[in-house]
């Protein structure tokens, strides 16, 4: 009978939690709460007693929840209790120990303003506590209020201020804050001109390239120079002599070799940063207007309609000819991973090659004139973009890797050149008959960003 009485003590006692072992509010006496059961507890006061005890996982969403784990609540917490408050002012003391309690001062100022906001939420020890009773009803107590932590929150405040330096908290001296983005503001007026005496106005040239190490390479008549761009220094690289002159530039993707396709079917390999030649490399019959650098192979186009791969490594002037094209090979350009190398002809016709092919691996004969800009995205595998000529006037665009093409932008002028920006994902075009304009297209939308138009006609 002992053990059976025992047991049930027991059961009875692990039913029902002690009122020592729940977390209540200040407002709450203990003494005046009991959870002993009855003899004969009723359906109506079991359901209720269930009601306080899980009252936390069944919240409102508009009254204040008490936690039942020992967390406290930031806004709820009385922080005047800690030692950062600020002290009284003192009445009496040397200039010096002011000075250490101005500072002092200050310190704690800023350190409780950042670590609680700038009312730092410190309640009076002497202001009445307000809470809430079980039946929703507010209750104020008399006597003040000694807990540093409280553990209740308010389920109807706002989500952004939960971040305890959130954007719509007040800004905090000493406190930094992400910088709101800004509206990208691009110049509408060149930030330097150079003079191009004797520039070709020809179409199917590529006279301008811009190295990784900032440095702008141009072809005027027998001569190229250099302009850094970081110095403002111009230097004269080569002079061909009367008898020839520049059709092509080609900075190699890293270092400071330089290729330049001459109008006699020659390739000239040039050390800039020593202004001294390094190899010349025949094999094309006419002028060799396009150039592309993959590591250490170099690809010409030239009027003869062939492409000549070059490995400068190599002691042969080049390893394969490609042949493809009918007519003269104006553009020139290898993906970024170097797998694919795609040419545009004056035949209007897009070419891709791979790196071990002498036959073009995808033809794409869309454009109605001659195809020299192109560009390869450097943010999607396998997308290439191509402009046409004068009759044709688009810019297109193909998914190399499932043969497709995706979309077409009839941009009302001569297509020159393609180039993709590495930030973002836009594309820059530049345009000469008719209308000479630069435009920056947002893609896929191919939405104008910026349209800059020009006086005097571009071809290149």
């Amino acid at each position: 009978m002992a053990d059976s009485s025992m047991n049930s003590k027991l059961s009875s006692s692990s039913s029902f939690p002690s009122s020592s072992q729940l977390n209540l509010p200040p407002s709450m006496q203990r003494p005046s709460l009991s959870f002993d059961p009855p003899s004969t507890p009723s359906p109506s006061s079991s359901a209720h007693i269930d009601r306080l005890i899980n009252a936390n996982y069944h919240p409102s969403p508009s009254r204040t929840i008490y936690s039942d784990r020992f967390i406290p609540s930031r806004t709820g917490s009385n922080f005047s209790l800690f030692s950062i408050t600020s002290p009284p002012p003192s009445s009496a003391g040397s200039s010096a120990d002011g000075r250490e309690d101005s500072s002092s001062s200050a310190y704690r100022a800023l350190l409780r303003t950042a670590l609680f906001g700038t009312d730092s939420g410190v309640v009076s020890p002497g202001t009445p506590d307000k809470g809430f009773g079980l039946d929703g009803r507010n209750l104020v107590t008399g006597s003040p209020n000694r807990n540093i932590f409280r553990y209740k929150t308010v389920t109807k405040r706002p989500i952004p201020s939960l971040c305890p330096f959130g954007p719509d908290e007040t800004v905090v001296p000493g406190v930094s804050y992400s910088p709101v983005k800004t509206p990208r503001k691009i110049p509408r007026s060149p930030y330097k001109v150079l003079d191009a005496p004797a520039l070709q106005d020809d179409f199917y040239l590529n006279l301008v390239d811009w190295s990784s190490h900032n440095v702008l390479a141009v072809g005027l008549g027998n001569c190229v120079y250099l302009w850094n761009a970081c110095s403002s220094k111009v230097t004269k690289l080569c002079d061909l002599g009367v008898d020839d002159s520049v059709c092509s530039v080609g900075w190699a993707q890293r270092g400071t070799y330089l290729a330049v396709g001459t109008n006699d079917g020659k390739v000239l390999i040039w050390d800039a940063s020593r202004c001294k030649k390094v190899r010349t490399m025949e094999g094309h019959r006419l002028r060799v207007g396009a150039l592309a650098w993959s590591s250490s192979v170099l690809s010409s186009g030239s009027r003869d309609k062939y492409i000549l791969q070059r490995d400068i490594r190599a002691m042969n002037d080049y390893v394969s000819k490609l042949n493809g094209h009918k007519s003269e090979v104006c553009g020139l350009k290898w993906s970024y991973d170097n797998r694919e190398l795609a040419s545009g002809g004056n035949d209007n016709r897009l070419l891709v090659w791979n790196q071990h092919s002498t036959q073009p691996v995808l033809k794409y004969c869309e454009h109605t004139a001659a195809v020299k800009a192109i560009a390869w995205s450097p943010h999607l595998h396998g997308l290439l973009a191509s402009g046409g000529g004068t009759a044709d006037r688009c810019i297109r665009f193909w998914n190399t890797s499932t043969n497709s093409h995706l979309s077409c932008m009839d941009t009302g002028s001569q297509v020159c050149n393609l180039a993709w920006s590495k930030n973002a994902n836009e594309l820059v075009s530049t345009h000469g008959y008719s209308q000479n304009q630069i435009i920056v297209w947002r893609y896929p939308r191919m939405s104008k960003v910026l349209t800059f138009v020009f006086q005097h006609h571009h071809t290149s």
